[in-house]
């Protein structure tokens, strides 16, 4: 045991000193006057959020004069694309933006990124993200999913406010839930719960008898109609979409399930130096106070920008367990032995 827990350290460790390896101020000035020479910066992101984009690049154009050109779609057509890209010579990108499952995977099989080498803000990381990060990649933001509960059916003191809540009988057939056996919310939440609570737990859920779907935008609208009174898990970025509706969102008391998303630099990026200065403007207030106000969790610990109320809770809600991408493929296999 002692021996696990001191291997665990060392890569705790490792991660930590990564992230920690800043450039002097004299050196970080190179690297600011040569991106601005460099003029722009590509990013191929997994995020398909434009507007999100428009502000922290408009941001960051405005604070370096350097432009951001972005190129949204789903990571499997990010990483053919970019695979086409590093094959043929055609180096087009420079910063990936994507979920941390699908850059760690893609980078262990096709070695796509290199070592950003340092970025002075990246000490800002709070030491959860800290201890994720690596000298490729890095934490920005979470996407985090909690419950969605219609307000005409549920009252507010009758309203689940945790996971092991869920377990109560008076939910039995009358919780809705995202596909835990498919690539979504569901298998993220099935996996972190997993995590925290084993087998039993999703045993008990089971016997729930849990109403599948895999159409998220379908689900809330069931649930809005009165169909369901509960639906797991809600992405809770869509706390602006559903305010008109007769719902309520609910961020589980023991924590959120979540998905993080990083940044890293592409291998031969033809704007080496800007795409180090974007990576490390994520991390600024300005960057992080967008993704806050899209409902998202922040990554950093001494934000200064005031948030409203709302979006204070949402942004600090707290992570229910690490993120684990080597198990993925066995947590499918385990939902689908319970959830049959």
């Amino acid at each position: 045991m002692r021996r696990v827990l001191a291997v665990m350290a060392g890569l705790l460790s490792l991660c930590a000193s990564a992230v920690a390896q800043t450039p002097s101020d004299a050196e970080w000035a190179k690297v600011i006057a040569a991106a601005k020479k460099e003029g722009s910066v590509v990013v191929y992101s997994g995020y398909v959020s434009p507007n999100t984009h428009k502000a922290i690049g408009d941001a960051f154009e405005k604070a370096y004069g350097i432009k951001v050109e972005y190129f949204m779609a789903r990571g499997g057509e990010l990483r053919e694309r970019l695979r086409i890209e590093q094959s043929t010579g055609r180096f087009l990108a420079d910063v990936s933006h994507n979920a941390l499952s699908q850059t760690w995977g893609a980078n262990r099989v096709e070695n796509s990124l290199v070592p950003h080498g340092g970025l002075p803000d990246a000490k800002r990381l709070k030491p959860e993200f800290a201890a994720r990060a690596d000298d490729t990649v890095i934490p920005i933001f979470t996407i985090n999913y909690g419950f969605l509960i219609n307000a005409n059916m549920v009252k507010p003191e009758d309203q689940p406010k945790g996971w092991r809540d869920l377990l109560d009988p008076k939910w039995k057939g009358k919780i809705l839930s995202d596909d835990p056996r498919a690539s979504g919310g569901g298998r993220v939440m099935f996996h972190m719960t997993y995590d925290k609570w084993g087998a039993e737990f999703h045993e008990k859920l089971a016997a729930q008898e849990l109403v599948f779907v895999r159409d998220y935008n379908e689900a809330t609208r069931r649930v809005a109609r009165g169909e369901y009174p509960i639906y797991i898990p809600l992405i809770l970025g869509d706390y602006a979409k559903i305010k008109p509706l007769p719902v309520r969102y609910v961020i589980p008391e023991e924590g959120v399930t979540y998905g993080s998303y990083g940044v890293a630099i592409f291998r031969n990026a033809p704007h080496p130096n800007a795409a180090r200065l974007l990576a490390n403007f994520y991390f600024s207030d300005t960057a992080q106070a967008v993704y806050a106000r899209d409902g998202h969790g922040i990554v950093i610990s001494d934000m200064k920008e005031k948030l409203d109320p709302e979006l204070e809770k949402l942004s600090q809600a707290k992570p229910l367990v690490p993120e684990d991408f080597s198990r993925i493929q066995e947590m499918f296999d385990r939902a689908k032995a319970i959830y049959k």
